[in-house]
């Protein structure tokens, strides 16, 4: 795999010595002076289509004066001007004709304001939902509900994402996608994954990236897709960001506060994020099996009552900084780190009837679990443009370090029908872990003839993770090792990739493809115990994934388009999940993990119909093989939850995304889909054949009432669904939230989640030996959201000169 990669790099190398220039790119270039006609430096361009003033490009005028826009498509466009110190102006009305590769616009002269200083703002309109290519952009600032949310609130209302119970995130009906925050990986999964999202305050997001196939790109892990969560990072010249403050209240009390900040001098630019999150939450879980005969006749009855109480505080930090050694060439860094600690403690009531219903027995526990968790990443990059064509090239290394302590005491008493004491156990758990992740990546791009591009690029990663269970159990004050529980697994991965890029934008065909080759290299190490014995895997495989998107205007004015995209994509089972040993969540409930676990693998293919630039139908199909799920197993009423690949699952979808304007006063914004899931694998119980399909529903409705406030109604519907062995009862919610605007500065805004608390998860797991069950699950669902905005220095964001890192894949896979 080596000699492969090391041929595509000397290729690359080539290439970009030798450079094929671009033609047809349509350039839109001018120049900003005072009345003296003095060239004026780090004035603010930004670029807007003329029709329904979308904000399209935005950039910094040169010390010559000098801006310029490139890769303009035709259309009628007008360009405004800010800077503080200088009265805001407004171009007339540009046209970029068919064909024109230059457009040479005459001096733009700026008058200095007389009056005291103060503050500029300039503002676009942006919808919440914008349809790319190959993605789907959602602007989190657009909803009025995500203020004083967190960021798993945000994805909860981003079209075609649903998020469970357990946080388990899905994409039109497909799990295994992969969350990356600012183009990197979150390298995190499961409960772990959730809790960071649910520490990331919304303020602190910008927009979410949404592709169901990723282009190549990106790795190629995540059967459901890529979400992409971009974080705010401001370039203006001077001091200037945003302070977001919010409480939040249902049963309990919680609050998500952000700070960002970015000040830029000269050649340097200096960024922060800084935000803090305390939950107090609480989950209600009650869960009813029961156990039968081979007749079919009752055999027993469990019913379990477990109260979740959540609480804790989260701290994230992320700074930068960037140095423009020339026009050209941007050297980067970026630090960042999260500290939380919280403490869940369950109280947890069993009752035991017999085939009569009688109460046999009742057992008490009280498991209480304290987590230690922390993060830190370091990301050092580099990005030299060799024009303004889009001829570049940008290199990343990264280093990310996980360290989780987690530490239980699980207390369980038995008691007869009558409240006398049977027995009493106390089970003691130390879990400390940890991930050390390094990566590097480069990534070319070259304008080619004819309006094609070509991106190339290579990357390496590194992991290693080392995870301890220690686990002693007290009966009858005697405390004695628990060997079946306690474990050490040493897990180790090495993937080397490679890809190359190809697309172009015509007049009625845009095209895009790729291909993408990745080699994984990995082992790992069950080191056992007196009891247990070591136990050891190694795998290597080499895999291609090639993809495809096509997008074709059928009139000249793109009144319609049709797109076709078709991608291959894997899922690499978990690190965690790959340990083979017991994790207890009650006495009547282990996780365990399993060694055997194979890579998944994904075909899918979408074909839409855009129309207007507004509303997008989509049919999408895809096809997985050994897809990677939670399985349920009972043996002697005991319950096993552990990954394991199923033999085949096809999901059909068909989507609807569009935004109406009823009024001028009034936006309607809709989401829908129907989805059919078909699970079919050899399984515990014989065969597992199951289908469904399901409806989602998502409006919301925006309205402006005048003087500053403005109004939201929106909400989401989904009908029962089946997936495998698990049946998911329908489930609706509503939300209501205002907004008023005090100033250009301050905005404070009110929600109300759930309004009606129906966000209640009900379902029943199938295809048990002999045994049946079902869940409810309650939350702290219906909460009210008071926030505080306040933006200083310009409220005005420029493109970010480099978001990506090396680190592309292996956040989504960490599993504490």
């Amino acid at each position: 795999m080596t000699y492969k990669i090391m041929a595509i790099l000397a290729i690359w190398l080539f290439i970009a010595k030798n450079p094929v220039r671009a033609q047809g790119i349509s350039t839109i270039s001018g120049t900003i002076i005072n009345k003296e006609k003095a060239p004026l430096d780090l004035i603010t361009v930004a670029l807007y289509i003329e029709m329904d003033s979308t904000l399209v490009k935005t950039t910094f005028s040169e010390p010559d004066g000098k801006f310029q826009f490139s890769q303009v498509k035709p259309g009628r466009y007008l360009i405004r001007f800010a800077a503080v110190g200088y009265t805001n102006m407004s171009s007339n009305s540009i046209t970029v004709k068919e064909g024109e590769p230059m457009l040479q616009l005459p001096p733009f002269i700026l008058e200095s304001k007389v009056s005291e200083l103060k503050e500029v703002s300039i503002t676009g309109k942006k919808s919440f939902v914008e349809q790319k290519l190959d993605r789907v952009v959602v602007n989190v600032d657009a909803l009025i509900a995500n203020a004083g949310t967190t960021a798993l609130d945000v994805l909860e209302k981003s079209p075609g994402i649903q998020v469970d119970q357990n946080g388990a995130i899905s994409l039109k009906g497909k799990q295994g996608v992969m969350v990356y925050i600012d183009d990197k990986p979150s390298y995190l999964s499961g409960a772990d994954l959730e809790s960071y999202l649910k520490s990331l305050p919304a303020s602190s997001l910008e927009q979410i990236e949404i592709m169901s196939n990723p282009p190549a790109k990106y790795d190629a892990a995540g059967n459901g897709g890529v979400i992409n969560i971009k974080t705010r990072k401001g370039l203006l010249k001077g001091f200037n960001g945003g302070l977001n403050l919010s409480l939040n209240h249902g049963h309990r009390g919680r609050s998500a506060n952000s700070l960002n900040f970015n000040i830029r001098d000269n050649k340097f630019n200096y960024f922060a994020n800084l935000s803090h999150n305390y939950n107090n939450s609480f989950t209600d879980l009650d869960i009813n099996r029961t156990y039968k005969n081979e007749d079919g006749s009752p055999k027993s009855f469990f019913n379990q009552n477990s109260f979740f109480d959540r609480n804790g505080n989260a701290f994230n930090a992320k700074a930068g900084a960037d140095y423009y050694q020339s026009e050209t060439t941007t050297w980067g860094i970026v630090l960042a780190g999260m500290d939380r600690k919280s403490v869940q403690l369950n109280n947890n009531i069993s009752n035991l009837f017999n085939p009569a219903r009688v109460l046999d027995s009742v057992i008490k526990a009280r498991n209480e679990d304290k987590i230690n968790f922390r993060n830190g990443a370091v990301n050092l990059n580099y990005r030299h443009q060799f024009d303004k064509n889009g001829h570049q090239i940008t290199a990343d290394a990264d280093y990310l370090t996980y360290h989780n302590k987690t530490d239980q005491r699980y207390i369980n008493r038995s008691y007869y029908p009558g409240g006398i004491l049977k027995s009493e156990d106390i089970l003691n758990g130390s879990l400390p872990s940890g991930i050390n992740i390094y990566a590097m990546k480069t990534d070319y791009s070259l304008p080619l003839q004819d309006a094609w591009k070509m991106d190339a690029g290579l990357k390496s990663s590194y992991t290693k993770t080392d995870n301890i269970a220690d686990y002693a159990t007290t009966a009858n004050s005697i405390t004695i090792p628990d060997y079946d529980k306690s474990n050490h697994f040493i897990y180790k991965e090495n993937i080397n990739a490679a890809y190359l890029n190809l697309n172009r934008e015509g007049k009625r065909l845009s095209i895009q493809g790729g291909l993408r080759v990745e080699n994984t290299d990995s082992d790992g190490n069950q080191l056992g115990n007196i009891m247990k014995p070591d136990s050891t895997f190694k795998r290597n495989y080499t895999d291609v994934f090639p993809t495809l998107y096509l997008l074709y205007k059928l009139d000249t004015i793109s009144m319609h388009q049709v797109g076709l995209n078709y991608g291959r994509r894997i899922d690499r089972p978990y690190y965690q999940d790959l340990n083979p040993f017991l994790s207890p969540l009650d006495k009547f409930t282990y996780y365990v993990g399993n060694p055997f676990l194979k890579p998944s693998y994904t075909n899918g293919v979408e074909l839409s119909h855009v129309y207007k630039s507004k509303y997008t139908t989509t049919l999408s199909y895809s096809n997985t093989k050994d897809d990677v799920g939670e399985t349920i197993e009972i043996v002697d009423g005991i319950y096993y939850s552990r990954p394991a690949n199923i033999g085949r699952k096809i999901v059909k979808s068909i989507s609807f995304n569009g935004s109406f304007d009823p009024a001028a006063w009034l936006n309607v914004s809709l989401y829908t889909e129907v989805t059919n899931i078909k699970t079919t694998s050899d399984f515990y119980t014989g065969k597992l054949n199951s289908s469904g399909t399901y409806v989602y529903v998502g409006p919301t409705a925006s309205l402006k009432l005048g003087k500053g406030w403005d109004t939201e109604l929106s909400g989401n519907y989904r009908s029962r669904l089946v997936n495998a062995q698990f049946v998911l009862q329908s489930i609706w919610q509503a939300n209501v939230a205002a907004q008023k605007k005090i100033s250009t500065k301050t905005t404070l805004k009110l929600s109300i989640n759930d309004l009606f608390y129906t966000k209640i998860n009900k379902g029943t797991i199938n295809n048990l030996a002999q045994t049946e069950a079902n869940w409810i699950n309650k939350s702290d669902s219906r909460y009210v959201v008071f926030s505080l905005s306040y933006r200083f220095g310009k409220a005005f964001s420029t493109p970010n000169k480099q978001d990506g890192s090396g680190a592309d894949d292996e956040k989504n896979r960490v599993k504490n």
